[in-house]
């Protein structure tokens, strides 16, 4: 397993909620690839809870869409945005867990259309979240003019 580098990193202006390390509000995912799947391993905490001890459902869809968006990134090189994303909230999950992996890859392309699959699994390897996203993908060219988007590497 490889850590993605985070390209966005130094531009100015960027503050994902998902993936930017200094937006003090954000989650601060980082990615790394393994095979066909785009891994992240978070550590929940008690300030992203809904009702006492549980992951907030908004927060779980954040993990799933950003894991999903990174799937595209690196496994498609181009920027895309979510059209639509299906949910199945399977378990539960706690704020207190000591890492969730959240994965994801492409079940499909067709034009500019990506289906992602991502899914939260707590630190038994139960399933507690599943998504399924339809991304909208931008040519190469179009993300690299209008988005500013670079290639998704791995680091050495």
């Amino acid at each position: 397993m490889k850590k993605i580098k985070n390209p966005w990193i130094g531009k100015e202006g960027y503050q994902c909620i998902g993936c930017c390390p200094t937006n003090e509000a954000g989650l601060k995912m980082e990615f790394y690839e393994d095979g066909d799947d785009i891994v992240c391993h978070w550590h929940p905490q008690a300030r992203y809870q809904g009702w006492t001890d549980v992951l907030h459902g908004g927060i779980q869809a954040l993990l799933l869409d950003e894991t999903s968006g990174w799937v595209v990134s690196r496994k498609l090189q181009t920027a895309a945005v979510t059209a639509k994303m299906e949910l199945q909230f399977k378990k539960s999950i706690s704020t207190n867990e000591k890492c969730l992996e959240i994965r994801g890859r492409v079940l499909s392309q067709r034009r500019n259309l990506a289906e992602i699959e991502a899914c939260i699994y707590d630190s038994n390897k139960d399933l507690c979240c599943r998504s399924v996203a339809t991304f909208f993908c931008m040519t190469k060219e179009k993300a690299a003019a209008e988005m500013g988007f670079v290639p998704f590497e791995l680091e050495e």
